[in-house]
């Protein structure tokens, strides 16, 4: 599987290179030079198969001969020992739940994938790295789990201060070991920046082998497109088209679904539902894209004002604003609206959403207000709405219950090296810890 840059096409790597490597040297990303498609028989009968196997095969059509079937076999049973269950919340709609991990964020998909891929080309080389991720909340946690005591691998977490919950800040400072939480006074495009910056550093580079466990790595996508596939064999019972509505913020979920459908699985529409931070609807709309800076909102993992992955959004569709419209639609929504969305639901059917989920049932709603067609509706639900307790109690007015795994964090003291945005402050602080 060969990878090039989105700014230098003649920039390759390899699916391990480009793994590592997290970044070309150009500052692009990488994307797949051709993407395979899975084969008519197993699109077929998918509804026979379980998560493991679907993710098995989807990655073994990705990667060809680089990595043995019975060696992916392991990665993939390594990695993942939950499920993605699709539940009914009307008679169109239909919630997919990626919080069943270790953090309770659909960040598990591909932080604990990562971890078993990069364990095993590690085992292989007989090398050492050094991961550097930025966070808006939910990636940090996952990543704290997934790589938690892997050997070969230590982790340092960037975060905005105050800009995240107060269990999603736990999740990423009480581990330890090899898990490293840097608390920054800024926001996360700011931690986001600090990252890319880190990896276009030469003397950085020079001593230490970084990778990144960001959505910009292309192996977070990946395994994200897993759980599109296991939705629509969850759904293709009821034999009518698939709109899928994703929570955005950095638009690596996004991006994953359209990786999935360059593959082979029938969707009929996407819709990209934002908060505020709406850079991208906008595009939808008008064909221009102009990044802002990020507003703070109460779906705090998607205060992304300037989307690392809007390139790849524009890549599968060959650059093309008229081609990404016919099948990619984006709204937004202010923090009313959603309180609005997560009562509405509850009150109808019962059901808990956290706030970028109920930004995703936003979207959909939206959507099937514009379009008359019969189709199933399926929204992502991205987090436990117990790691926004306190929002979620407010806006419901109920008490709800905390996971045993999330409420035994409330009382572990949290450690974090506390600085500002500079880059030339982060550099020395990584010289000097990073050993």
């Amino acid at each position: 599987m060969i990878f090039y840059s989105t700014k230098t096409a003649s920039i390759k790597a390899t699916a391990e290179e480009a793994i590592f490597n997290s970044l070309p040297a150009d500052n692009g990303l990488y994307m797949p030079e051709s993407i395979p498609t899975l084969s008519s028989d197993f699109i077929a009968n998918i509804e026979t198969k379980t998560f493991n196997e679907i993710a098995i095969e989807i990655t073994h059509t990705l990667f060809g001969d680089e990595i043995t079937r019975s060696e992916i076999e392991t990665i993939i049973n390594t990695a993942y020992d939950f499920d993605a269950p699709v539940r009914q919340i009307n008679e169109q709609d239909y919630v997919l739940e990626l919080f069943h991990g270790p953090s309770m964020a659909f960040k598990d998909f591909g932080a604990r994938f990562m971890a078993a891929i990069m364990s095993y080309y590690l085992v292989r080389s007989k090398k050492e790295i050094k991961i550097l991720v930025a966070t808006s909340g939910d990636t940090g946690g996952a990543v704290a789990q997934g790589f938690y005591k892997i050997p070969g691998i230590s982790v340092t977490i960037l975060y905005p201060s105050g800009k995240v919950s107060d269990i999603q800040e736990k999740q990423l400072t009480t581990l330890g070991h090899n898990v490293t939480a840097i608390e920054v006074d800024g926001t996360f495009d700011d931690c986001q920046k600090l990252v890319k910056e880190a990896f276009l550093d030469p003397e950085l580079n020079s001593k230490f082998n970084l990778a990144s466990a960001n959505s910009i790595n292309i192996a977070r996508l990946i395994p994200q497109s897993f759980y599109y596939f296991s939705a629509y064999a969850q759904l293709k019972r009821l034999g009518k088209p698939i709109v899928f509505a994703i929570p955005s913020g950095n638009f690596g979920n996004l991006s994953a679904g359209l990786l999935a459908y360059r593959m082979g699985l029938p969707v009929e529409h996407f819709v990209a539902a934002t908060n505020l931070n709406n850079a991208v609807p906008k595009y939808l709309e008008s064909g221009t894209y102009e990044p802002l800076p990020s507003i703070e909102t109460i779906s705090n993992a998607m205060d992304v004002g300037n989307p690392s992955n809007f390139v790849r959004l524009k890549r599968f569709f060959a650059d093309d604003w008229e081609l990404a419209t016919e099948k990619v639609s984006g709204f937004y929504f202010d923090n009313e609206q959603t309180r609005n969305a997560m009562r509405e639901v509850f009150k109808k059917s019962g059901y808990v959403m956290c706030p970028h989920t109920a930004v995703a049932y936003q979207g959909l709603e939206e959507y099937r207000k514009k379009n008359a067609s019969d189709f199933t509706g399926v929204f992502l639900s991205t987090a436990h709405p117990a790691k926004f307790i306190e929002l979620v109690e407010e806006t419901l007015e109920k008490q709800i219950e905390i996971p045993e795994r999330l409420g035994s964090l409330l009382s572990i003291e949290k450690v974090a090296t506390q600085m500002n945005a500079s880059f030339s402050d982060f550099k020395t602080l990584l010289m000097n810890t990073l050993n």
